[in-house]
Parts: C-alpha cells; structure tokens; sequence
C-alpha cells in the first residue's frame, strides 16, 4: 500500500511532467505583402509557463507568437520550459508573391554589407563594453503621452529622499487635474531620488518648457546597486556601436579638414563669392555654372533624409543628436572640397562638348600618375558598378516609393494607384533627363531654391512662432549631447547617432558629388572644390537642424508610436494646419530632384564601364525610367536596403583615393590662393551705370 502511495504522489507527477518537450511551429503567410509572415509557436509536453527565446528581437519571451516576419528566411525560436529544459525550433516562411521573394533573397545580402558597414572595430578589439547598461530606473507618470492634455501634481512621497526602496513598493502619489490620484510603485530595487518636492507640478502642457525639456514627465530616479543592461523585448541585449563605416566618414572628413587647413571656414567667404557668380568665366571648358552644379548636387543630397531621416535620428539619440549632426556636417565640407577639386582637375571633356569626370576618373588617371595605375583601375571599377547600384535604388526606387507612400497618406486618393503615381513620375523625371545635364541643370537649378526657401521658411515660422522655447529648446541640445541618459545610449549612442546622420545624408566623402561638379565652366580645379563644400552646409548644418529644430521646438521629439515623415509632418501640422500638405509636396519635388541627378551619377558610371557611346547613356535612361516605375509600385524592402547600402559602400574605393592625391589637393590650393591674392583670376566687371 505504501509503494502504491509513493507511485502516486511523487513517481506518477514527474512521469507526467517528464513527458518530452515538443514544439511545433503554425506558420501563416497572409498576403502577398512583405515582412508580414506570423508565426505561432505550439508547445506540448515539459512544465509551464514557457518562455520564447525569438531570433526576431521585437517579440516578447513571453509571446508564443512572432508577427512581421520576413518571407523567405530562416527564422528561430528557443523555448524553455519551467524546469529550465530548451528546445530551439528554426522555421521558414515560404516567399510566394515575386516582392516576397525579391525580398527574402536579398535579406541575407544586405546582413552581409551590414556586416562590413556597420562593423564595430572597437568593440572587436575589445577596447570598450558596447552594452547599454542602465545606472538608473527613471519614475515617471503611468501612461503618459507628449500630447497629453492633463496636469500632474505630486502630491506626497510615501518614503525618504535617499531612502532604500524594493521592487513593487509604494513610493508616492500623484494627481490629475480632474484630481484622480494615482499610487506610484518603484519598478525597481535601489535608492530613490527626489526630483520633485510635494505639491510641485511635474507636468504642466501648457509650461513651454516641460513641452521642449527631454523626460519631461521623470519626477524621480531609483539609482540601481548595480548598473543593469538594458535588453530588446527577446531578451537581447542592447549595444552601442561605433559604425565602421561612420568611422570612415568622420575620420576622413576630419583628416581632409586638417590637411586642408581648415578651409571649410576660412574658405567659406569665397565660395558663396563663386556661387554667386562673381567669378564666372562664360568661355571657361565646362558645360553649366557654378551654381547649376551646387543645385544639381544639393538636390540629390537634400530629401527625404532631412525629413524622415533626422526625425528618426532625432527619436533615437534626443534633442542632443543635433549637435553632432551639425559637428559631422561642418567636417564634411573638408571631404566635398577635396573630392570636387579633383572630379574637375581629372575630367574628360569630348569634342562635342559632354563631360566624363568625377572618382572614376580620378581614381583612376590620379593613381595612374603615381604608378599604382593598376589599383587605381580596381579602385574605379567597384566605384562605378557601386554608383550604378545605388542610382537605379537609392537615388530612384528609393525616392519613387517614399514619396508615394507619403503623398498617398495625405492625398488618399493615390492609394492603390502605385504604378500610375510612377508612370506620371517617369514620364516626368525622362523629360528632364533627356536633355542631358544641361537640362538637369537647369531644372534643378529653380527647383533647388524654390524647395528649400519653402521648407526653410516654413521651419522658421514654426520656430518663431514657438521663440519663447528657444531656451529651453537649445538647454535640451546641450544638455542633451554631453549629459544625455543611458535610455539614449549615454554620450556615445548621442554622438554615433548624430554623426550617422549627418554622414548618411550630405554623402561628404561618398564621391557622387563630384560628377556634378566635374562638368563646371571653370579653368581652376580649386573653385569648383569651394562651392562644393557650400553642400553639406546646406544639407546638414541647414536643413537638417532646422528640421531638428522644429521637433524639439514642438516637444514633438519625445512623441513615442510615431516615426519618420509622420512625426515631422505632425510637428508642423501641430503650429500650422494646413502645412502637412506643403510639406508633402516638398517631399515629392526633393525625391523628384533627387532622382534626376542621380540619373547623371549613373549614366557616367554606366558611361565608364560600357562605353560613352550616346546608344549607351540612352539604354541606361531607359532601364533607369523602368525602375521608377517599379519603385512606386511594390514594395522592396530589402532590395531597397542593400542599394541604399551601396551609396554608403561608394566611401570605400572613394576615400582610399582622396587620401591618396590629398597631397596634390593641398598644392592646388595653395596655387589657387596665390592667384586668387595676386587677382589672376577671371572675375566679373561690374558694368558702370551711364549718365542719361
């Protein structure tokens, strides 16, 4: 009787919780869409609760079902039972539609160039801990939004200022101004720290600079015994990192601004001279003028990246991240100055008047004078199929689908009419390209002024309006680049995220640039370097801010559940109603500009590699036209992601080379500023007015 008992009380329990750990995965693939395959994950057998370990860093270990999925790959989950048993379960949603499965075969490319781009060498060195760890917990108001319209008092603090409190502790209560109180519970074990004394208000929305001021709704702080490292929803860890390719950018734009004696600001003066048009040669070698090759090169830099890009940067690394965006955007000058110089000096003009120039040339023929002719080959070869790639993407599809995803979302009409949107836009952008880059030239050189005087415009408004936060607004800058919290990724995650932007969106040391400039009237290599170094400026130190501005000067910057475009448009709308519309509208003129001078940097890639033949730049033209078409009818996702990463990848061959002829650069420069102080050089003559 008693072996009977002892079966059944202890024996026959862990036979049944002994049962093997079985795991079978239900996987739905629901549209034709990209990126949203689900799966569920069904568990029989071992001792509950579960946890799901998802490769997919979103979803929650306690969800046994992961959405959002990419088509086409493997994905993996590790499930663990209460006894600590794992089984992991790896699965694959079969890619069905032609975009799901363009989609999942490119998704292991773009890994792989993520891999090399956005390397670590610091962290693989081991030279820091790239893990974000935590030194605090932050107590803030349960629920609240930027937007929210309540004020919240602190009503009393239930323990001491310094006191040691437990996880699950009541430590406060606070009020709305309905007057519901609302009992707050440490989330953590540590030391509180007041941050706010009883009967003070902590969030007022109509107190201007508890709207700018960052963590505005943080009235105390538990610092933790120990630093805590900051996880993703899976578990993961979160990490800094210091991009490999940011690194690259920075330090050469750095090197050049030092080699070049800092001649992003005390060449500054003259190259607004030249853009203007005071030193403008009519029968110089070269097919526009100085300033038709800054519009041509602005417009292909300045677009949706000022927009969505600096939001999204903005969100990430707080009102901090502005600081360095202007910093990396100062230093980028340097790079454009010596790239520009050099597309001119190396530039092939035919005898009917079409230009070839920019780093394939240089890269080349500069090499080849210092007997590295072969490397230099190598060199321009990987620029010019990378140039090719980013154009038909980045410069094209890229801004064909953005664009139409935002004007759809302001002008529901266009939903659904995708590939109309990109025939109208194709019929549009193979008008201007057509005439070659005397057309672009001149199209971009009202649409440049035109776009950018609306959207400078109407940032100042918004900032004007909001000027009693000007403050605040540049408190939460400085504050926010030197001070910023761990939940920002502390000083580095700031700086990294800052410096990205900026880098990513003026394209200094990238080299598309100077196959704009490559094609000036000008007889001096050096003048043509100096309006060039006018782009970064305009792009980052400009645009880029202002729309920076804008978000903080809102408080838009704190709104959570809203990213990209949308979070800038809202930031306009919240001070002028009808501006989304404008906005919109300027989004599609930037993403037109951008693709027509993008269709330049490709054709005299395509040029390079297959001959500069007309029948050659036609052939490019037309596959070019086809992609926009493409581009603003499905969606690409990864492919979108691996040309994008081209662009960047073009710094590579690139830089090599500009550090290389640096040394020329410098005496070229020299030569210029001696002619330029002895007046040698072509200047226009001002014409005296006649006595009637």
């Amino acid at each position: 009787m008693k072996e009977k008992l002892f079966f059944l009380v202890f024996v026959l329990p862990v036979m049944v919780f002994a049962q093997d750990l079985k795991v079978t995965a239900e996987i739905l693939n629901p549209t034709s869409k990209i990126n949203d395959g689900v799966a569920k994950i069904v568990v029989s057998g071992g001792q509950s609760p579960y946890s799901y370990k998802w490769s997919d860093q979103s979803t929650s270990l306690t969800s046994n079902t992961a959405e959002s999925l990419t088509e086409g790959v493997t994905h993996q989950v590790m499930v663990t039972d209460a006894a600590g048993t794992s089984i992991t379960k790896e699965f694959k949603i079969e890619a069905e539609s032609i975009t799901e499965i363009f989609n999942g075969t490119m998704t292991p490319a773009v890994a792989a160039m993520g891999s090399v781009l956005f390397w670590d060498p610091f962290a693989a060195l081991n030279l820091y801990d790239p893990v974000i760890y935590a030194d605090l917990k932050m107590v803030s108001i349960p629920g609240w939004t930027a937007d929210t319209e309540d004020i919240f008092t602190l009503e009393r603090w239930l323990v001491e200022d310094g006191a040691k409190v437990k996880k699950g502790q009541e430590i406060a209560i606070i009020s709305e101004s309905n007057g519901t109180e609302i009992k707050i519970i440490a989330d953590a074990n540590g030391e509180i720290k007041h941050l706010e004394e009883e009967g003070g208000i902590i969030y007022n929305p109509n107190n201007q600079k508890h709207l700018i001021e960052t963590n505005a709704d943080v009235f105390a702080e538990i610092i933790y015994d120990d630093p805590v490292p900051l996880v993703y929803a899976n578990g993961d860890k979160q990490t800094n990192s210091i991009p490999f390719i940011v690194v690259w950018l920075i330090f050469g734009a750095a090197f050049f601004t030092v080699r070049m004696g800092f001649i992003n600001f005390r060449g500054f003066k003259h190259s607004l001279e030249l853009a203007k048009g005071k030193y403008d040669d009519p029968n110089a070698p070269g097919s526009i003028t100085h300033f038709q090759a800054l519009a041509t090169a602005v417009s292909a830099t300045v677009g949706l990246g000022n927009i969505a890009g600096v939001a999204v940067a903005v969100s990430l690394g707080g009102a901090g991240a502005t600081f360095w965006m202007i910093v990396a955007g100062l230093l980028g000058m340097s790079s454009k100055f010596v790239e520009c110089t050099l597309g001119v000096k190396y530039r092939d003009i035919l005898p009917d008047g079409r230009v070839f120039g920019g780093p394939m040339n240089y890269l080349r023929y500069g090499l080849e004078k210092r007997n590295m002719g072969g490397f230099g080959k190598v060199l321009a070869t990987a620029f010019a199929v990378l140039a090719i790639g980013a154009s038909f993407g980045g410069g094209n599809m890229f801004q064909a689908n953005q664009s139409f995803e935002i004007l759809s979302g302001q002008f529901p009409g266009l939903e659904g009419n995708g590939f109309w949107f990109g025939v109208i836009v194709a019929v549009l952008v193979g008008i201007v390209i057509i005439g070659g880059i005397n057309s672009i030239a001149k199209v971009t050189g009202k649409i440049v002024p035109f776009m950018a005087g609306i959207y400078v415009l109407g940032a100042l408004t918004v900032i004007f309006i909001n000027i009693e936060n000007i403050g605040p607004a540049f408190t939460a800058i400085i504050d926010g680049a030197f001070s910023p919290s761990a939940l920002k990724g502390g000083i580095l995650g700031v700086l990294i995220v800052g410096f990205q932007r900026a880098a990513f969106s003026n394209e200094a040391g990238v080299g598309s640039a100077a196959i704009a400039h490559s094609v000036a009237k000008t007889n001096h290599p050096p003048s043509e370097g100096f309006v060039a170094l006018l782009e970064p400026f305009i792009d980052t130190v400009v645009v880029c801010t202002l729309t920076a501005l804008v978000l903080i000067f809102t408080g838009m910057h704190e709104v959570t559940g809203v990213a990209g475009a949308d979070l800038t448009s809202d930031a306009f709308g919240s001070v002028i109603s009808w501006f989304p519309y404008v906005l919109a509208a300027a989004v599609f003129l930037f993403a037109f500009s951008t693709m027509i001078s993008w269709s330049y940097y490709g054709m005299r890639a395509w040029t390079y590699l297959f001959g500069k033949s007309k029948k050659m730049e036609l052939l490019y033209k037309v596959l070019f036209l086809f992609f926009v078409v493409v581009g603003a009818s499905v969606s690409l996702g990864a492919v979108l992601d691996f040309s994008d990463m081209m662009i960047l990848a073009m710094s590579f061959p690139n830089i090599i080379g500009l550090y290389i002829l640096s040394g020329e650069v410098r005496s070229d420069l020299r030569e210029y500023f001696r002619k330029l102080k002895a007046n040698e050089l072509f200047k226009k003559q001002r014409v005296a007015k006649q006595k009637s």
